[in-house]
């Protein structure tokens, strides 16, 4: 019980009870009602001026992927390059030799030069240095990183992945995308199986303490990732539930598609294979985007797959096969492909989504709407990477009337697209609480003197809960997100109502409990004793 749960049920409303028998609800009510449910076998849990809400979903994160994409020093606080010098020599102690590593490095950090490794070289001399910039799709690394990779200069890759080279063709350090990045991730040590195993249970443990009971994970880049999944539930139950969409890379091969196909449904007690995720352009920030026009430096004119087409063969091969889609698309010409291919396949109820949507024009807008495609979004990426001003790279990059379409959010809710919002860790932070107060104040939670970036495109706070919540489960066709006799007992309670407080109160609000099947994963103190009958333990 709580003076506020909110159903997000179509035309039940808000109630201040929820009775659950076997990790199902069973009834929803009033106080006074919850009491006429009581018996002996019944556990009371009266949270009191709390908040009830469906259990939130991440839609885009990864955890899995992110294990490693997330190791070394967070350079998230850095404000300007001497910052970075030190945090790394900070995690290279005089003597040693072995490799240094870092992630979340904001390229603005280099001002108006592209981003280089002569930083690490200066921080680390003579050491072998990996650190990701915030987007996951670009590394700076070190000279004796390149010497050990063999990189000595341009590489043909199998997408648009690059090794950015200076005037004489020499290698910069800088790596773009995935293809690029893995020459030197190949050969660092990573960590051992066993520790990914308590790593990944820390980490979704971690999701649950924010009041996350699901993601959607768009990776599965692992080859022993449904091994680690599966050692992780031996050791015991994860801490959210894992929807993961396996990539469906450019260059796969037919008995490659067919086996993505094959995955779908393997699923453990907490985790599920369900769609394909694809990948069709970079980062605007990197210029590996995909633009109608050029980018203010002449990049960001290509796809990452080199033969869209190819892309749009893979797509109806799995549409064909019931599979639902999730396709990054960030540049305007990318999403315009994505989204057009999407509206050409035969409409038989498979629900595709497009994932991030940075920037978007009125006419591909549209065909959102009249496709019925789902958009997935992050707002965190809006509020911590650019500036109201415009002076970020993202925004430079693209000049103002590009910049002006960023994260159309509002636009897209009040046109009627089903959007999920999430937070694509470890490119952002995973904390729900802060992404529902960003998407509604259109800069960062607790920052109140930062000012909103376009704030015509903020939520309400009710919208930003149905984006983690109910619009997440309808942007892969699927009913959930609400609490209705029946449903899943996931459930989320806050010390501060996410409809009602101010958004940055709300961004620290204590999670009182969150539960997966009526069980509690945080707050089982607030349970008390168990109570059993027939064996069976039972909650309420």
């Amino acid at each position: 019980m709580a003076d506020a749960v909110h159903t997000l049920a179509p035309g039940l409303g808000d109630v201040e009870a929820v009775a659950v028998r076997d990790g199902v609800v069973v009834a929803l009510g009033s106080r006074a009602d919850a009491r006429a449910w009581s018996t002996e076998a019944t556990r009371v849990v009266d949270l009191g001026a709390a908040a009830v809400t469906p259990g939130l979903v991440d839609g885009h994160l990864h955890p899995i992927s992110g294990l490693e994409l997330a190791s070394g020093v967070n350079l998230s606080a850095c404000v300007d390059l001497d910052d970075v010098r030190a945090a790394l020599a900070a995690a290279a102690p005089t003597g040693e030799e072995g490799w240094v590593s870092g992630w979340a490095l904001d390229p603005n950090l280099f001002g108006d030069v592209e981003p280089h490794g002569g930083v690490l070289d200066e921080a680390c001399p003579g050491r072998p240095v990996f650190v990701m910039l915030f987007d996951a799709h670009s590394a700076i690394v070190s000279q004796r990183a390149l010497s050990l990779a063999e990189i000595a200069g341009e590489q043909e890759f199998g997408d648009a992945s690059r090794i950015a080279v200076d005037g004489e063709g020499a290698p910069t350090g800088l790596l773009l995308e995935n293809q690029a990045m893995r020459l030197v991730e190949s050969i660092m040590p990573r960590a051992t199986f066993d520790e990914r195993v308590d790593q990944l249970h820390g980490l979704l443990r971690g999701m649950a303490t924010t009041g996350i009971t699901g993601a959607h994970v768009m990776d599965m880049h692992d080859a022993d990732a449904l091994d680690l999944l599966e050692a992780a539930e031996l050791a015991g139950d994860l801490g959210i539930r894992l929807r993961i969409s396996p990539m469906c890379l450019p260059g796969m091969t037919d008995a490659e598609m067919a086996d993505l196909i094959a995955l779908q449904g393997r699923s453990g007690r907490r985790w599920v294979v369900e769609g394909v995720k694809l990948m069709i352009d970079g980062t605007i920030d990197n210029g590996t985007a995909w633009l109608r026009e050029p980018d203010t430096r002449g990049e960001s004119t290509d796809p990452l797959w080199l033969d869209p087409a190819e892309y749009a063969e893979r797509v109806a091969f799995l549409h064909a096969a019931g599979v639902p889609t999730a396709t990054h698309a960030i540049g305007d010409r990318a999403i315009e492909f994505v989204v057009r291919t999407l509206a050409g396949l035969p409409r038989t109820g498979v629900q595709h989504r497009v994932e991030h949507i940075e920037t978007l024009p009125d006419d591909v807008l549209a065909v959102f709407v009249e496709a019925g495609i789902a958009a997935s979004m992050q707002p965190t990426h809006c509020t911590h990477y650019t500036r109201a001003d415009q002076t970020d790279n993202w925004s430079v990059r693209l000049g103002r009337e590009r910049a002006d379409r960023a994260w159309r959010i509002g636009d897209l809710r009040a046109a009627g697209v089903t959007v999920a919002l999430g937070s694509d860790w470890p490119v952002a932070p995973y904390d729900a609480r802060a992404s529902l107060a960003d998407a509604v104040l259109r800069r960062p939670a607790l920052k109140p003197d930062v000012d909103p970036v376009l704030p015509a495109q903020a939520l309400s706070a009710r919208q930003a809960l149905e984006g983690y919540t109910s619009h997440v489960f309808a942007s892969i066709g699927e009913e959930g997100g609400t609490l209705a006799v029946g449903s899943p007992a996931d459930l989320a309670a806050f010390a501060l109502d996410p409809l009602t407080a101010d958004p940055d109160d709300f961004a620290g609000a204590e999670v009182l409990m969150t539960l997966i099947d009526g069980v509690p994963v945080i707050g089982r103190e607030r349970f008390g004793p168990a109570v059993v009958e027939n064996g069976e333990e039972v909650s309420a």
